[in-house]
This record gives C-alpha cells, sequence and structure tokens, in this order.
C-alpha cells in the first residue's frame, strides 16, 4: 500500500554499494526504517540531500505491515534547519539530537503531541541566531515530559543534589550514590525549571555545558539504556570546549 506522511529524518546507514537505510520518526506511523536505493545516481543524491539529521521531509512509501524496511516511493524537503549545513555548530547540534532520538523512539505507532514537539522544536532551531549553544540542553529538558521522564517533586531551598534514579533533586545526597553533584546540580536544577527563552540566555562556559549535557544523558541512560554510547557526543564536546 502507498502511503505518505511528514516524517522527521534521525540517522542513516549504509545498506550496500547502492542502498542506504534511513531511519525516520513519521507523524503517521511513528518510527519507520526506509530504504533509499540507487545511491550514486543524481535523484538518489538529492534525495540523501534530504535525509540529514533533523530535517523534516514529506515521504511517500511503499508500506507493507509485515516488512521491517519500507520502501522510499518518493521525497520532498519540508523543512531545514536554517543554515545548519554550513553552520558547524548547528550541525553538531542536528548530528547529536538525531542519534539520541534514533535511540529513545522506538514505538511504531502515532505519537502527535511528541511529534510536534520535535517539529516545533526543529522550526525554532532553524530560526535561531542567539543561544545556539544552549539548544540541545533545552530541547533534552523539554524532551523528558514528552518520554514519561520528567524530574518529579519541588526543589528544596539551599543546595541540592539531582538523584538519577529517582529523578529528584534533593538536600541530602542519597545513600545509592546515584546522584550529581551540586555544581552541575544547579545547572540542570535552573535548566529543567526555565523556559526555551531563559535557557538560551543562561551563560555557561564550554565545560559547564558539557557537564549539564553528560549529566542529562546519564539521566536518559537509567531508562534508556541504548543511550550509553552516543558516538557523536565527543564531536559535540569538542566543539564547546
Amino acid at each position: 500500500m502507498i502511503e505518505k506522511s511528514s516524517a522527521i529524518v534521525l540517522r542513516q546507514f549504509k545498506y550496500s554499494d547502492t542502498g542506504i537505510i534511513t531511519h525516520l520518526f513519521t507523524e503517521k506511523f511513528g518510527r519507520m526504517a526506509v530504504m533509499v536505493k540507487g545511491a550514486g545516481g543524481r535523484k538518489s543524491e538529492k534525495h540523501r540531500s534530504y535525509l540529514q539529521p533533523l530535517n523534516v521531509v514529506n515521504v511517500t512509501i511503499y508500506n507493507q505491515s509485515a516488512r521491517e524496511i519500507q520502501q522510499l516511493k518518493e521525497i520532498s524537503l519540508l523543512v531545514s534547519p536554517a543554515g545548519y549545513s554550513v553552520n558547524p555548530v548547528k550541525s553538531a547540534i542536528a548530528l547529536f539530537l538525531g542519534e539520541v532520538l534514533y535511540s529513545v523512539l522506538r514505538e511504531e505507532t502515532p505519537l502527535p503531541d511528541l511529534y510536534e514537539y520535535i517539529f516545533s522544536s526543529i522550526n525554532w532551531f532553524g530560526n535561531l541566531e542567539e543561544g545556539i549553544p544552549n539548544f540541545h540542553i533545552a530541547f533534552l529538558a523539554g524532551l523528558c515530559s514528552y518520554l514519561g521522564i520528567e524530574p518529579s517533586g519541588s526543589k528544596p531551598e539551599g543546595d541540592t543534589v539531582f538523584d538519577y534514579l529517582n529523578g529528584t533533586f534533593c538536600s541530602i545526597p542519597p545513600a545509592h550514590g546515584n546522584y550529581e553533584g551540586r555544581h552541575v546540580s544547579a545547572i540542570l536544577s535552573l535548566v529543567f525549571s526555565s523556559s526555551w527563552d531563559e535557557i538560551k540566555n543562561i551563560p555557561l562556559t564550554g565545560a559547564d555545558r558539557n557537564e549539564a549535557l553528560s549529566a542529562i544523558l546519564k539521566y536518559y541512560s537509567f531508562h534508556f539504556p541504548s543511550l550509553r554510547k552516543i558516538n557523536s557526543i565527543e564531536v559535540l564536546k569538542q566543539v564547546f570546549q
């Protein structure tokens, strides 16, 4: 059956000399893998330029529910974060977030609220000119609520530590030992309690940004074990050194 949907590009892998497999998060079907055939041809090159991480595309596919990988029929570009292809910071962020989303989005069912959050975030990212280095921190903090792992409870007064197991801020370090130190916990508390416009203006050093990112990923990894190894994070950290 031929189906159409808008989709967010997550990641792609070489399948053969003439084909690549691209993983998408579609509005209509949720997570989906599609085969792009004919690598090397003019049409294929155009398709591959569209299938960069965080691009939003319209796809027409030959959808067969019994198959794990569907075949791409047509594709057109809907949204591409403005300038990230020539902006090394945006490019690194897009690659990183595509890999994170590839790891945490597993449902092959439509998730309209989550799709809308990611779609609107990409639009915001595309138009962002200031505060770009904090975008991925803001995005991952906001994504927590859509994944059901938003930190809970009110933050106590004074210095606190972040409890990774329970997703709470507490005054006394928990006995289980899985908590973040007070300096990075203060950054996390600010991030989780701020709006996007506020987060983009938080003055973070490169070291603080990288430590906060590592802490957020560690928290995610307690819920999504596949996140324990994100290859592109090293590239991103080098950008912000």
